[in-house]
């Protein structure tokens, strides 16, 4: 097998199995924070940070992976969430309720009526929310998590720039 120095920045392509392209060598895992942001038609940063959408069935921890994630990530990142239920209000009382962010960071929305519809038809309430939440906190990162879906609904990408989908095999779901 070849080796060579990495002491010098350089290029290098994967030997003998070369497949059309070199990889420039980093010197380290990059920042969230001064990457470039991508150039999407008609999406301004600074009227809504980078969005998360976290989606999934009933049951399938949600909510528990958006506590995990903001436990992990508030003290390096200024962060903010957006749930949704569709009569009460208790994903967000749950994230309240364990310290995931100060109560003014987690907003609530009540759908009233199919989850997927919120997060994907009509996304009104979630967008005006995230934006309200951009303009007073001027946040990072924003997360959004759908109510429980046991289809595989999916985000609209006016409002989540990455999706995470939580599988539970375990649920059927």
């Amino acid at each position: 097998m070849a080796t060579h120095d990495h002491s010098q920045p350089h290029s290098h392509t994967h030997d003998g199995d070369a497949h059309g392209h070199t990889h420039e060598i980093l010197d380290g895992p990059g920042s969230y924070l001064n990457r470039e942001m991508p150039v999407i038609e008609g999406r301004d940063w600074n009227d809504r940070a980078f969005t998360i959408g976290i989606g999934g069935p009933v049951g399938s921890g949600k909510t528990a992976l958006m506590l995990a994630l903001c436990l992990a990530m508030r003290d390096e990142y200024n962060l903010a969430v957006v749930t949704n239920d569709i009569f009460t209000r208790e994903d967000a009382e749950f994230l309240t309720r364990n310290k995931a962010l100060s109560p003014s960071r987690i907003r609530a929305i009540e759908t009233g009526g199919c989850p997927h519809a919120a997060v994907r038809e009509d996304i009104s309430a979630n967008l005006l929310a995230l934006q309200s939440l951009q303009r007073q906190f001027q946040s990072d990162l924003l997360l959004i998590e759908s109510g429980g879906d046991n289809l595989a609904a999916n985000y609209s990408r006016e409002l989540a720039d990455f999706i995470i989908y939580v599988i539970d095999v375990a649920g059927g779901g």
